[in-house]
């Protein structure tokens, strides 16, 4: 039977139990205060700084980070600016050879304020841009303006996958894509309209498993467009459409104000380069069916070679360096000098090109070459409303007689 024991007992029993415990704490009368006491003195030393280290004293006796930030460097001859450096990667005895990429095609990582709002507003309404999918060089520079109406951005309609399987390009590709969005042109002359821009480019993905192409999909972009900016002026990057040229004539009357198909690569090389669907003459025929469907449009393509495209009178060309986008691309074979694509600018121009865009990091949407046909295009509208103006003059008194 349990005997009862009183209360008062059993807490001196638990407090002798406490301190007989090994870590129990030892408490002194001196350690108690009191409200009405003042606070005591510490005795106690303040404990020594912790001693150096020797890496710290091998860090403070090195190079100062001024030493690499405002160091000046030698200018580099011509020559060794232009030079090719190679390096050795892989594991040893697998070593092989790499040619870096030259400094001239070397761009800065996007960063600006700008940027960031316009990947906002293209991911907001769902929008997709050719200069993402295809990882442009250029999209610091376009998306990098001060403000959203100096910034170019090509708009990729039709979704981001593509059913041709081009060697160059890094556009995701699949035999059957999603289907399109049904509100995509609402969305896209929405967001423009928005940005206010002067000049605008639109491209799409080849859609071989729709009936039109996605021709009357790209018209009725451009139809919105024009509807809530009248001003804007519309370039069209279009693909071949199977060689249906009644579809490159909806998309050249829809209200655009240049037609542009990349030719992309010389005859001989086509069918190496791009989809086996792609055909070089047919691609010529396509260009030639836009300018026949609205005579005095401005059609546009990309390529590195001239002779041909002025015969069916195309009148801007864009010579770029091709750069390989991931290691199942194609090889990039030579890398072109600056002063090599100058001279092809020339070669064009003295062909009868109206415009040329050419350099190592040149795009068939370039940034410069869209405020050149902006200006053109401009120029052209003031002397049909000249000419209009003159026309009404001379009119009217006749008609008063």
């Amino acid at each position: 039977m349990a005997v009862m024991i009183p209360r008062p007992r059993c807490l001196y029993v638990s407090s002798l139990r406490a301190l007989s415990q090994p870590h129990a704490r030892s408490f002194s009368p001196a350690s108690r205060s009191f409200a009405t006491a003042a606070e005591p003195t510490s005795t106690e030393s303040t404990a020594p700084q912790r001693p150096t280290t020797s890496f710290k004293d091998k860090l403070n006796a090195g190079p100062s980070f001024s030493d690499f930030v405002g160091a000046k460097e030698e200018a580099l001859s011509p020559e060794a600016a232009l030079e090719l450096r190679t390096a050795m990667v892989g594991p040893p005895g697998k070593k092989k050879q790499i040619t870096r990429l030259p400094e001239w095609l070397k761009t800065p990582i996007p960063s600006s304020n700008n940027f960031k709002k316009i990947k906002n507003d293209l991911r907001g309404l769902n929008l997709h841009t050719v200069c993402e999918e295809a990882r442009c060089p250029n999209i610091s520079d376009c998306w990098g303006g001060s403000d959203k109406s100096a910034a170019t951005a090509t708009i990729m309609l039709m979704g981001d996958t593509c059913t041709r399987g081009c060697r160059f390009c890094s556009v995701k590709t699949s035999r059957a894509p999603p289907p399109l969005d049904p509100h995509e042109p609402e969305h896209t002359a929405e967001a423009l309209s928005r940005w206010g821009l002067g000049y605008v480019v639109l491209t799409s993905v080849d859609r071989d498993d729709l009936a039109d192409g996605g021709a009357r999909h790209f018209a009725e972009t451009i139809i919105k467009i024009k509807q809530k900016a009248p001003t804007m002026l519309v370039e069209a990057l279009t693909g071949d459409y199977a060689g249906d040229l009644d579809m490159v004539k909806v998309v050249a009357t829809s209200g655009l104000d240049v037609y542009a198909h990349n030719m992309e690569t010389t005859e001989e090389l086509t069918p190496f380069v791009r989809d086996r669907r792609a055909k070089f003459r047919q691609s010529l025929r396509v260009l030639e069916a836009a300018k026949a469907a609205k005579p005095g449009l401005i059609t546009k393509t990309s390529i590195m070679l001239g002779l041909e495209l002025r015969k069916i009178d195309v009148d801007v060309v864009t010579f770029g360096q091709y750069m390989r986008p991931t290691k199942r691309h194609m090889k990039v074979e030579e890398y072109i000098t600056p002063d090599t694509f100058e001279l092809w600018r020339q070669r064009a121009l003295d062909m009868g090109f109206l415009y040329c865009a050419s350099g190592p990091l040149v795009r068939s949407s370039y940034k410069a070459g869209e405020a050149f046909i902006e200006n053109v295009l401009k120029k052209r509208a003031r002397k049909s409303d000249t000419a209009m103006a003159d026309t009404a003059g001379d009119v009217a008194p006749s008609a008063s007689v």
